[in-house]
């Protein structure tokens, strides 16, 4: 796994990331398709001529060009709407994280978080004592991250927990609008027909 390199307040900390998922939270159960003798199946691709099997790791996506020519992905260059090139992000593990921004609550539930991991300091190191404190009294710090760069950053969090481990929260803030009672009955009125409306005729169509 990447290490992940924070600093707070001059204090700089290694510390490795381990994911929690579903799976180490619950467990899993796993399917398997056994034929008539009782052997296992593997998953096949049935080709466009309808009768070529394809098996597993034999379909990959490739590139090409209009002219029809093969192009390697980093040959592909991102652009906006007006066709001019877009900067990237580098990945997070590549830089040092100064953890010099804070956050609330609140602006933490405004994030959808679809990756949770644990943090844990190297070997022969230990988290900050100032850092320990600022978490402990609640604090949140947050920064952009990317795993392996790319266009966008996510939204990272970093918080302790009641049993007083570590956690980063990976997230995208959600785009809710919310509306009024009054809002919504007025735009459902609006979608109703009027009531002397004829009936249509689609003979005359």
């Amino acid at each position: 796994m990447p290490v992940l390199q924070l600093e707070y307040k001059g204090a700089p900390v290694s510390c490795g990331i381990s994911k929690v998922d579903r799976a180490k939270l619950y467990g899993y159960t796993k399917t398997e398709i056994l034929d008539e003798r009782g052997r296992l199946c593997q998953m096949a691709t049935l080709a466009s001529d309808g009768r070529t099997l394809i098996p597993a790791g034999g379909v990959a996506l490739a590139y090409v060009s209009p002219s029809g020519a093969w192009r390697d992905k980093k040959e592909l260059q991102a652009v906006d709407m007006s066709g001019e090139p877009i900067a990237g992000v580098t990945s997070t593990f590549k830089e040092v994280v100064h953890l010099d921004q804070e956050c609330t609550e609140e602006d933490l539930l405004d994030h959808n978080i679809r990756m949770v991991y644990q943090l844990s300091p190297d070997d022969e190191m230990e988290f900050p004592e100032s850092l320990i404190a600022a978490l402990q009294s609640g604090k949140i710090f947050t920064f952009p991250f990317s795993y392996r760069g790319g266009l966008t950053a996510d939204t990272a969090f970093i918080l302790e927990g009641s049993d007083q481990t570590i956690w980063m929260l990976i997230g995208k803030k959600t785009d809710v609008n919310y509306i009024s009672y009054d809002q919504a009955k007025g735009v459902a009125e609006a979608d109703e027909p009027e009531e002397d409306d004829e009936d249509l005729d689609f003979n005359m169509f």
